[in-house]
Formats: structure tokens, C-alpha cells, sequence
């Protein structure tokens, strides 16, 4: 059982995923110091959205696959 519900979809996965990804490289590319760090952990959380599929902000507004409940 799980303790929440998907609310995004595939595509909108893949591209959390790829975005996160990014940004986390380019993070440790363009800023130095604690700013890469904080850029590149957004990053890894953007991404880590798209793997579980599940999105809190999304849920919070009431966006989802699943409709406004």
C-alpha cells in the first residue's frame, strides 16, 4: 500500500526527471559554493518528484491525474 496517490503522469515524470538532472549538472558548472549546492539539491528534488511520480505542490493545488477531490 501506498502512502499517497500518483498525481503526475509519464511524460510530466520523464521531464522532472531530465530537468532535475540538468539543473543539478549546471549547478556545479556556472554558480560556486553554497549557491551550486542549494541550485543542485532543488534540482535533485525536482527530480526526485518525477521518479516517485508524486508531486506535494501539485497535490496542494489540486492539480493531478487523478482530478480536484
Amino acid at each position: 500500500m501506498a502512502f499517497y496517490r500518483k498525481n503526475i503522469g509519464g511524460l510530466h515524470q520523464a521531464v522532472r526527471v531530465a530537468l532535475g538532472i540538468a539543473v543539478a549538472i549546471a549547478a556545479f558548472v556556472y554558480p560556486a559554493g553554497v549557491t551550486a549546492w542549494l541550485v543542485a539539491l532543488g534540482g535533485a528534488g525536482f527530480a526526485l518528484t518525477g521518479l516517485v511520480g508524486y508531486c506535494p505542490m501539485c497535490a496542494m493545488a489540486g492539480i493531478g491525474r487523478g482530478g480536484v477531490s
